[in-house]
């Protein structure tokens, strides 16, 4: 149980983690507040464009744009029977599904997990036809009362003692006349002959006769002897998936580890979901060069132990394990990086829908509306709800070990606002970063898809995310209102910005007391009042 249970709270940690980074990396770039008003003008043409695009035949139009089910252009408004400079060309199609005029959107696009596997083995023979080597090296022990010191040895080239290399690293070393020897000297002040944790030296490239390149890596495991750290193994993955980055054209990597590394006793799923989280990219939304792959070449990832392991499948088990909750941490993402007029309550409800219909029928989804809502006196979420563009969706996806068997029920609960306006107490700086307002949901639905492929047992978890938008039009709250919430509590609404509690108040209710969780998990945006909070 306790496995278990750590596995749920290690997933949902990741995947908040993930989307909240996800969702304020952009806050903090220079770059992107700058260009806002460079994109201002090109944006217009792109609008004009869009509306253009309605006039076009029926045919064209309902390959391009989704119209609900049916792809219909019926009651579609007509602007203009004339075309322009900036319409698209016949035949041309949207490169993505996202509203009409009349039509919210009901579907968003996920972004697969990168192809390129990644496998533990004991044969140090395969890394012959490999492209890229990593060495994993240690370096030397630190005596037990060692202390350290600003401006150790090592601030010179000069300074830095001779390396000693074992296994296959000195074997490699010597084949290339001791040119990994004189790397580590070279790069002794940022790798300490391995012994800084995490760091790298440049790459070699060694050419032979009779042989394709390679390029090999040094990859620091830090102190011979000490305990690997928490975080390492994520580090590890990161740091493949840059290096088979950066080194173009590389199809086949190899991390050597030495025999002295216990590949059995760290969390090689660490490795795995930090691997594939590195190589992601979001490219849903882009055209033409600002398409980008990371690591577009690459086939396969083998990670060659030089010692012996116990047992090989379980350590690739955890590897697998790894990538299930990538492919959570991927969705979370997505989530975060949609646009409003392709994400919204109703299209949010169907990512839930299909989740539950990938999950192999581990996962139940319900989906609660508007009048399902009202029975339960859900009025603190529809006050918020009556803003939005669409219908409100109160999701709820059940996860139920095969065996059926659970001894504890956890509720993992999410803030799922789609777009934050701030309502008539409307936002006035950074309002289009707003889209971001759903990483709570983000996170629980990614958790969710991670738990339904990772199938722990004994444990029912519920994922719940009441979703909406906060905007404004004749029915939206305003500042003065009284809302009744689902457990009797009357909330009057001063500011109308502060809609994530109110949606919550109901969702935290409904597990509570209609699921009957034991423990509850929630997960928000709740910016504001963290810096009024903690500054």
């Amino acid at each position: 149980i306790i496995f278990d249970m750590k596995l749920v709270a290690a997933a949902t940690s990741l995947l908040a983690m993930s989307s909240f980074s996800a969702a304020f990396s952009a806050i903090t770039s220079r770059n992107f507040r700058n260009g806002i008003s460079n994109h201002a003008a090109r944006n217009v043409a792109s609008i004009f464009t869009a509306t253009v695009y309605l006039n076009k035949p029926k045919a064209t139009f309902a390959r391009g744009i989704n119209n609900r089910s049916t792809g219909s252009t019926s009651g579609v408004r007509n602007f203009s029977k004339q075309s322009t400079a900036l319409s698209m060309s016949e035949g041309s199609e949207t490169p993505f599904t996202t509203w009409t005029f009349d039509e919210a959107c009901e579907t968003m696009e996920f972004n697969d997990v990168a192809s390129a596997s990644v496998s533990v083995t004991d044969d140090v023979s395969t890394i012959d036809d490999s492209d890229l080597i990593i060495l994993g090296i240690y370096g030397p022990a630190k005596d037990s009362d060692e202390e350290e010191e600003e401006g150790e040895n090592g601030s010179d080239d000069g300074d830095a003692p001779e390396p000693t290399l074992v296994g296959k690293a000195k074997e490699l070393d010597e084949q290339v006349g001791g040119a990994l020897s004189e790397l580590m000297i070279e790069n002794y002040k940022v790798f300490k002959h391995g012994a800084k944790a995490g760091s790298k030296t440049p790459t070699l490239r060694v050419v032979s006769s009779g042989s394709k390149s390679k390029r090999i890596i040094l990859f620091g495991l830090g102190p011979e002897g000490e305990d690997i750290k928490d975080d390492f193994m994520t580090k590890v993955g990161s740091a493949i998936a840059s290096a088979c980055h950066t080194n173009k054209k590389v199809k086949t990597c190899s991390l050597v580890l030495p025999a002295s590394f216990k590949i059995d006793a760290v969390p090689m799923s660490d490795l795995t979901a930090a691997y594939y989280n590195s190589l992601y990219s979001d490219n849903r939304y882009r055209t033409g060069a600002k398409v980008t792959h990371i690591a577009e070449d690459l086939e396969a990832v083998t990670i060659v132990t030089e010692g012996s392991v116990d047992d090989i499948s379980s350590v690739n088990a955890s590897l697998e394990d790894g990538k299930q909750i990538a492919t959570g941490v991927f969705l979370s993402k997505d989530i975060v990086n949609a646009p409003h007029n392709v994400l919204n309550s109703e299209s949010l409800a169907n990512v839930a829908r299909r989740i539950a219909e990938e999950s192999g029928g581990t996962i139940k989804c319900t989906i609660l509306d508007k009048e399902e809502c009202e029975k339960r006196g859900m009025g603190a979420y529809l006050g918020v709800a009556r803003g939005s563009e669409t219908e409100p969706q109160f999701i709820h996806l059940t996860y139920t070990p095969r065996s059926g068997k659970a001894s504890k029920k956890l509720g993992v609960v999410g803030k799922g606002l789609l777009f934050d306006t701030g309502g008539y107490n409307i936002k006035t700086a950074m309002m289009e970063l707003m889209k971001f307002d759903c990483g709570g949901s983000a996170a629980v639905l990614g958790a969710a898809r991670a738990i339904g492929a990772l199938e722990p047992e004994d444990v029912e978890v519920h994922f719940i995310v009441a979703a909406c938008e906060n905007m404004i039009n004749d029915r939206a709250v305003v500042p003065s209102d009284i809302l009744t919430a689902s457990n009797g509590k009357t909330i009057e609404i001063i500011n109308t910005d502060a809609e994530g509690r109110l949606t919550l108040a109901d969702a935290l209710v409904y597990a509570d007391k209609e699921v009957g969780c034991e423990s509850i998990i929630e997960l928000s945006t709740l910016t504001g009042a963290c810096m009024v909070s903690l500054g």
